[in-house]
């Protein structure tokens, strides 16, 4: 359930002059809801305050107990995995944080004269407004950016200084804290189950990069956005919590160098295996050949962090789909077709394709129609037929539908 954002604001925007203790933690919860709504875990419409944190912020005092920098991760990944979706026009998430993080790591893509920063180290660029004008050519030029980047145009640590340890408060670098940096575990919001991959990333901890081992495939977990009835998420996804509760057991250590950067072994895996250019080759065309300098050479020496091994997660989708096919009460009807599918044989142990049945209605809606007006399906041959031959003696409530896949 959700409010509208105008209310919230127009209610909740001045504070009485003579308000009481009481009210006053009212108008902080209230304030709080609207900034997790509209920006730690924004969606695209950005208009609505939704309920669901109205348990997290009854207490005030508890509100610390929370991993909200893990919550807004978790959702921020998920909303980069969707925008990858070709179909996918508009993105939602903490766009400012990982705007910051951008900044902070990459120089030649960060605007000028804003040297003078504060805590939060992401209101450095709070005063940064992005021309409208010429996106193409801001897209273009980013591009080309990314593409000439060489290894010290990267600032991998960039917290690290002395002048952003002066003032970030001391609580945010306890050992506690620094622990979950470094913790190959799982980031839940809600519904929204992410895996914290660092071991990806081991430069921005002071380590060497070695070579990568296979992502994680939660291909499953990404079609899952808490739709479709109601769970409680820590019993649905009890796998997922362990994990998380388990996270100090995962903490990576890490070997810190003079010189973070990648191995020569991952640089030559890199250069093998990846897209190295983002531009078209039009263009832009790198004339440098493929050189490993020697300090990468040197960086191969250390050994790799031990890793927690996690299996695999299969795509379910489809088991999901065939629980939902049945149209009585009871999936009675369908048990067969179950059992046929996950043994891989044919309808009646004949082999070859298999037969998928459907209601005569979603029939008559998905088939073609003959002269006669009647159903047809396509065969295995890829020729159509008569609905009325496709009908089994022992299914006769249903037409018979064979698809070629």
């Amino acid at each position: 359930m959700t409010v509208c954002y105008t209310w919230f604001h127009e209610r909740f925007r001045v504070l009485p002059a003579d308000a009481t203790e009481d009210i006053v933690r009212i108008y902080a919860r209230a304030y709080i809801m609207m900034l997790l709504s509209s920006q730690l875990f924004a969606d695209k419409n950005a208009n609505r305050v939704h309920l669901r944190w109205l348990p997290y912020v009854a207490s005030l005092d508890d509100l610390g107990r929370y991993s909200w920098g893990s919550a807004a991760l978790a959702w921020l990944y998920r909303c980069l995995c969707r925008g990858t979706n070709r179909n996918v026009v508009n993105l939602a998430g903490p766009l400012q944080l990982l705007q910051s993080w951008i900044f902070w790591r990459f120089p030649c893509l960060r605007p000028s004269d804003f040297n003078r920063f504060g805590f939060p180290l992401a209101s450095r660029w709070a005063q940064y407004l992005p021309r409208n004008d010429a996106v193409d050519q801001r897209v273009v030029g980013a591009r080309l950016c990314l593409d000439r980047l060489r290894v010290h145009d990267i600032v991998w640590e960039p917290y690290s200084t002395p002048d952003v340890a002066a003032i970030v408060h001391p609580e945010i670098l306890l050992d506690q804290h620094r622990r979950l940096w470094t913790a190959v575990t799982s980031l839940i919001y809600f519904a929204a189950i992410e895996w914290h991959q660092v071991d990806r990333v081991m430069p921005q901890f002071g380590g060497v990069q070695h070579l990568p081992r296979l992502a994680l495939n939660i291909d499953w977990l990404h079609a899952k956005d808490g739709r479709g009835g109601d769970r409680w998420f820590p019993s649905y996804y009890r796998e997922w919590h362990e994990h998380w509760q388990d996270r100090h057991a995962s903490v990576l250590p890490v070997d810190r160098v003079a010189d973070p950067g990648p191995s020569a072994e991952y640089l030559d895996w890199w250069c093998r295996v990846a897209h190295r250019f983002l531009s078209p080759e039009v263009a832009f065309q790198d004339p440098r050949p493929i050189v490993l300098t020697e300090e990468a050479r040197h960086r191969g020496s250390s050994q790799a962090p031990p890793m927690v091994q996690v299996v695999d997660r299969p795509d379910n989708r489809r088991v999901d789909r065939r629980r939902h096919i049945g149209t009585r009460t009871t999936d009675r009807e369908w048990r067969w077709l179950a059992d046929q599918l996950d043994e891989g044989q044919g309808v009646g142990g004949q082999g070859g394709d298999i037969d998928h049945r459907v209601p005569r209605r979603r029939a008559r809606r998905h088939g073609q129609r003959d002269g006669g007006g009647r159903a047809r399906g396509r065969g295995p041959s890829g020729e159509y037929h008569s609905g009325q031959d496709a009908v089994d003696e022992g299914h006769s409530r249903f037409t018979l539908c064979i698809s070629n896949s």
